[in-house]
């Protein structure tokens, strides 16, 4: 028989707290507004200013040297998979169109088990950071917990920038009876340069891996299009509330230390709103994949296990100019628009801006156009 006393209201609320996602929050205009030319999107990650606070995702699909180069140049960043097919092939691309032209999601998944199944190659990991760097391009790379500490010297040596150790969800320590044990504080402490880490949705885990030495913390668990672990393990948190328990870990570790750590919203955002509201709830910078794995100039030219819609270049994305509604074009333009109206001169300002919880703000006097959609469907 249950304990009635776990059936209480109280013992409910300390086991049970309310999260809140996207699309369920607003941001409420104040009293002054700004030019839209005088907005400054600058952030900084790991020591390197970027013009625009868009990262793309280590994701085949999404980042390979060249996509990383052209990132940089339009001033954002992108992370390139050393786990993934690059460093096991001297040339990805057919085996990127065969995954593109796949007929099913399981066929695709087929293909790259057994790409996979190719071992990483060292020498393959020098080429594609020196080809990055070659181009003028932020060489900037991740890897899981596991290769760690081998793919952190390679990628050292080789020149790399940042380092971004991830996994679906990260600690201050990784534990592992099959290797080495991966001591956050170890690494950077050995390492010449940043080493960002995600992915958590806690406060205390982001606080800890601060104190270890963590240059960026990527804060997201379930929230991606493609990823999976919210239905095979259960385990999530919204991003508008994990980015704000972040953020606050992030606030309380520079007023006790002076030192600030770039909070990167990692994942489950697809429009400009989505954006800004990240930004508001915290974050210095945001993480995308199923936007920028739309882009023509995407290594997987749109072939992932996701529903991506038209292709459209990467300059137009990010920049404009936008032929729908839907939010999904010229998302610099939107953040800049929104803060702009939200009188956020810099990011730092937008973390202070109101927000509501709006549960029925995406649909709330919008029935002619979701029957003008209907319709075009």
């Amino acid at each position: 028989m249950v304990d009635p006393a776990i059936l209480s209201p109280d013992a409910t609320s300390t086991r049970l707290r309310r999260a809140y996602g996207f699309d369920e929050v607003a941001l409420v205009p104040g009293a002054v507004t700004v030019d839209p030319a005088e907005i400054d999107l600058t952030t900084e990650v790991g020591g390197h200013r970027l013009e625009i606070p868009f990262i793309a995702a280590a994701m085949d699909a999404v980042a390979d040297p060249d996509f990383a180069a052209r990132m940089s140049r339009h001033g954002g960043l992108a992370f390139i998979n050393l786990e993934g097919l690059y460093t096991r092939y001297e040339d990805a691309g057919p085996i990127i169109e065969r995954v593109a032209a796949a007929a099913s999601n399981q066929q695709a998944a087929e293909l790259l088990a057994d790409a996979y199944a190719a071992p990483v190659r060292d020498e393959l990991i020098t080429a594609l950071i020196t080809r990055v760097r070659a181009q003028g391009g932020i060489a900037a790379v991740a890897t899981t917990p596991g290769s760690a500490w081998h793919h952190a010297e390679v990628a050292a040596e080789a020149g790399a920038e940042l380092f971004l150790v991830q996994s679906q969800v990260s600690s201050a320590q990784h534990i592992s009876t099959g290797g080495r044990v991966l001591s956050l504080a170890d690494l950077t402490g050995a390492l010449k340069m940043p080493v960002l880490v995600g992915n958590t949705v806690s406060g205390e885990a982001a606080y800890q891996l601060m104190h270890q030495g963590a240059a960026a913390i990527l804060v997201g668990v379930g929230p991606g299009a493609a990823c999976t672990t919210r239905e095979v393990l259960g385990i999530g948190v919204p991003q508008v509330s994990a980015t704000l328990e972040v953020a606050a870990a992030r606030d309380r570790y520079q007023l006790e230390t002076g030192h600030y750590v770039p909070v990167i919203t990692d994942g489950g955002m697809k429009t400009g709103g989505d954006i800004a509201k990240a930004i508001a709830s915290g974050a210095d910078a945001v993480m995308l994949g199923s936007p920028f794995a739309g882009a023509l100039e995407a290594p997987g030219r749109g072939g992932t296990r996701i529903k991506l819609g038209e292709q459209l270049p990467l300059e137009q994305i990010l920049f404009g100019p936008a032929h729908t509604t839907h939010g999904t074009q010229n998302l610099v333009g939107a953040l800049r628009q929104s803060m702009a109206s939200l009188g956020a001169r810099t990011i730092r300002e937008m973390h202070q801006v109101e927000m509501v919880i709006a549960p029925s703000i995406a649909t709330e006097g919008k029935s002619w156009q979701l029957a003008s959609r209907e319709e075009r469907s």
